[in-house]
């Protein structure tokens, strides 16, 4: 398969959607079983965002297991790889899954599943910087996290002692780029789907 950036990787961080376990903050609007089925929607939403055009190869990196049957069946629809989660925390998850990227590719994104404000341009934008001067690429989020992360060359120190599911992990992560005099390219601020008020925004914006 032809693309655009043939020495750059696209990684999607997915959780199996086992009941219970996924989008758990919307079990107080939905029931467990429908929370799961919200993960699954936004999950293919994004690999058929990230396929669409063929800009670069795509990995979808899987938790717990890639042996779950709704990671086998992503791989059957798209053209993507599966490729296993490492970790004792979701920074040294990330920063595992960087390591081993830029091995092979000369630059690396790395999002999750439930991000819809994110678009082809902002991946793009994201892609064109780190071939240019830019050893890191952010795009912040309104709940004060990000949900796009891109490098050029491993950077471990952007992961380290984090809080994650914070207010305060994307201005964290900025003080850790100043801090090591990295080059740094910011995209548009984005929303990711947590809360019930969250999906209704989602489901608003899909009314037929």
């Amino acid at each position: 398969m032809k693309v655009k950036y043939p020495n750059a990787v696209i990684m999607i961080f997915c959780k199996a959607p086992i009941i219970g376990q996924v989008k758990t903050r919307l079990i107080s609007q939905l029931t467990a079983e429908q929370a799961a089925e919200v993960h699954i929607k936004l999950a293919e939403r994004t690999l058929q965002l990230v396929t669409l055009n063929q800009l670069c190869a795509v990995q979808l990196w899987c938790t717990p297991s890639i042996n779950h049957p709704f990671f086998k069946a992503c791989a059957l629809t798209y053209p993507i790889s599966l490729l296993q989660q490492t970790g004792l925390d979701l920074g040294e998850r990330m920063s595992n899954a960087f390591c081993m990227a830029l091995i092979n590719y000369s630059c690396a994104l790395l999002i999750g599943c439930d991000c819809p404000s994110l678009m082809q341009e902002d991946l793009e934008e994201a892609l064109f910087a780190l071939h240019q001067k830019e050893s890191c690429v952010l795009a912040p989020a309104e709940d004060g996290g990000y949900v796009l992360i891109g490098l050029n060359q491993p950077h471990p120190e952007l992961f380290l002692n984090i809080e994650w599911g914070t207010d305060q992990v994307f201005d964290h992560t900025c003080r850790l780029i100043k801090q090591n005099n990295l080059n740094y390219h910011a995209l548009n601020q984005q929303w990711d789907i947590d809360t019930p008020e969250d999906l209704a925004r989602y489901q608003a914006l899909h009314l037929n």
